[in-house]
C-alpha cells in the first residue's frame, strides 16, 4: 500500500512541473558569445564627418554699474593696504585707479591718483613703477592740453630708464613722445568728467 502511494505521489509531482517533458527534447545550443579582448578607446568608431562647432570670443562693453564695481573693489583693496602698510601693494593699486578714470575721461582723478602712486613708488625705489606712472601722467597732461608739462614727465622717465638700462621701458617711452607730438595738432579733450559729475551721472542711472 505505501508503495502505491508512493508511486501515485511521484505521478503527480511530475505532472504538476511546467516542462518535465522537455527533460527528453534535443536542445539546439548556441555559440557562445565573443569575449572582448581589446579594451582601449581607440577600437570605438568616431564619426569624423561631424565637425564640432567653433567658439567665437567677444567682449562686452564695461557699463558703468561695472566700472563702480571694479573701483569700489580696488579702492577698498587700496585702503587695506594703506591700513596695514603695504605701501608697495597699495602703490600699483592706485595706478590701477588711475587706468579706471582714464577710460571714463575723468583725468583730475587719475591724475591725482598717479601722484600718489609715484609718491610711494619713488620712496619704495620702484623705478619701473615710477616710469609708468610717469608716462600715464605725460598722456594725462597732453589730453588736457599741457603739452610743456607732459613733455617735461616724459624727459625725466627717459633719463631715470637711461640711467637704469631698462631698455623696454625706453621704447615705450619713444613711442609716448611721438603721440603727444601728434597730440600737439589735434585740440585738447572736451569732455573731461570730474569727480562730482562722474557721481552724479552714475546716479542718475
Amino acid at each position: 500500500m505505501k508503495f502505491t502511494l508512493l508511486i501515485l505521489c511521484s505521478m503527480f509531482s511530475l505532472t504538476a512541473s511546467a516542462q518535465w517533458y522537455n527533460i527528453f527534447k534535443n536542445h539546439q545550443r548556441f555559440p557562445l558569445v565573443e569575449q572582448v579582448t581589446d579594451h582601449s578607446v581607440a577600437r570605438i568608431k568616431v564619426n569624423t564627418a561631424i565637425k564640432p562647432a567653433k567658439i567665437h570670443n567677444f567682449t562686452l562693453d564695461r557699463s558703468e554699474y561695472s566700472y563702480q564695481a571694479v573701483e569700489n573693489m580696488v579702492m577698498r583693496t587700496a585702503q587695506h593696504n594703506m591700513r596695514f602698510r603695504v605701501y608697495n601693494d597699495a602703490s600699483y593699486n592706485f595706478s590701477e585707479l588711475a587706468k579706471l578714470y582714464i577710460q571714463q575721461n575723468r583725468y583730475s582723478e587719475a591724475k591725482w591718483y598717479l601722484l600718489q602712486s609715484n609718491i610711494i613708488s619713488r620712496r619704495q625705489n620702484d623705478d619701473k613703477h615710477t616710469i609708468a606712472n610717469l608716462m600715464e601722467l605725460a598722456i594725462i597732461k597732453s589730453e588736457l592740453g599741457d603739452y610743456a608739462q607732459a613733455q617735461q614727465d616724459l624727459t625725466e622717465a627717459h633719463d631715470m630708464a637711461t640711467m637704469r638700462g631698462f631698455n623696454t621701458e625706453l621704447t615705450a617711452i619713444d613711442k609716448k613722445m611721438a603721440l603727444i607730438k601728434q597730440n600737439k595738432n589735434n585740440a585738447p579733450k572736451t569732455d573731461v568728467r570730474y569727480a562730482e559729475a562722474a557721481m552724479s551721472s552714475s546716479k542718475a542711472e
